[in-house]
């Protein structure tokens, strides 16, 4: 195995997201071991699973701890995804989501990120609502999460009934956060819900505290890392010129990532190292 990718300049760290193993459906839930270890294979140094990928190793976090150290990684963020479609949480997104505050107690600096997608089977009320609901929800979480010493950011999604996918939805979600709840932009939603990843990183620059890259090609199918049309490197020059510090999660939901993640995992890496890593150098390969 090579040796953990490190950047020679900068405080921007590269890691992985487990949803590249989630579209092949229970196969890989529960299998923290194997995901870190592809991760680190794949030189990446930090891992951000979503909280039912954990399986019952979320309930304890020594053995995702364990997991993690014995492969040289961080825990870089836990992601959480739910629909907040009312007025107020449901008693189950409470119980998650405190489950998932005192689970990060065990990982100081580790980021809690919150994905608003409408799950649920019955009808969702009407978007002004579901915003006005989420928002409510998100602000809740994030005030009992900052009460415990954890960061909340959140994370929009381009799905079609999402409640956070265009210009305006961002206009609306920015105007409702409270102040202490961070941005985590995702260049491919972005990019799928019409906007440009690096201008709205620009217009949102001091929220965003945690950041997602995925591809995209023309067409809006989900593009390999570096095969669609979505410039990395500028977005990567940008943080690293505004003092950007945390992490950049690799998440590859493109059509072979689904068929073979741990490859797709790799390739992330290898992109990370020869094309990313070089611009925080401050040199290009």
């Amino acid at each position: 195995m090579a040796g953990p990718l490190m950047p020679a300049a900068g405080n921007i760290r590269f890691g992985c997201h487990s949803y590249t193993w989630h579209m092949s459906g229970e196969k890989y839930r529960g299998r923290i071991d194997h995901l870190a270890a592809v991760a680190a294979d794949a030189e990446f140094t930090g891992l951000e699973p979503e909280h039912f990928m954990l399986g019952e190793a979320y309930s304890d976090p020594r053995k995702v701890q364990q997991a993690l150290v014995e492969h040289g990684l961080e825990l870089a963020a836990l992601a959480y995804v739910a629909d907040w479609l009312h007025a107020e949480e449901t008693a189950e997104e409470r119980a998650e989501t405190d489950q998932c505050v005192a689970f990060l107690q065990n990982f100081p600096g580790s980021k809690f990120v919150l994905v608003p997608v409408p799950l649920s089977a019955h009808e969702p009320p009407d978007l002004v609502t579901r915003q006005s609901n989420a928002l409510t929800c998100i602000n809740a979480v994030a005030g009992r999460a900052r009460e415990a010493g954890v960061v909340v950011t959140v994370h929009p999604n381009s799905s079609p009934d999402s409640a956070f996918r265009t210009a305006d939805d961002y206009e609306v979600l920015f105007s409702g956060l409270d102040p202490g709840v961070g941005f985590t932009p995702d260049s491919g939603h972005m990019a799928a819900g019409g906007m440009d990843p690096l201008q709205t990183i620009k217009r949102y620059r001091e929220r965003v505290d945690h950041v997602h890259f995925k591809d995209i090609h023309e067409d809006g199918t989900w593009a390999p890392t570096g095969e669609g049309r979505l410039d990395f490197p500028g977005v990567v020059s940008y943080l690293a010129e505004t003092d950007y510090q945390g992490w950049i999660i690799f998440e590859d939901e493109s059509d072979s990532a689904e068929r073979d993640p741990d490859t797709a995992t790799r390739g992330n890496g290898t992109y990370a190292r020869d094309v990313l890593s070089p611009i925080l150098a401050g040199t290009r390969r």
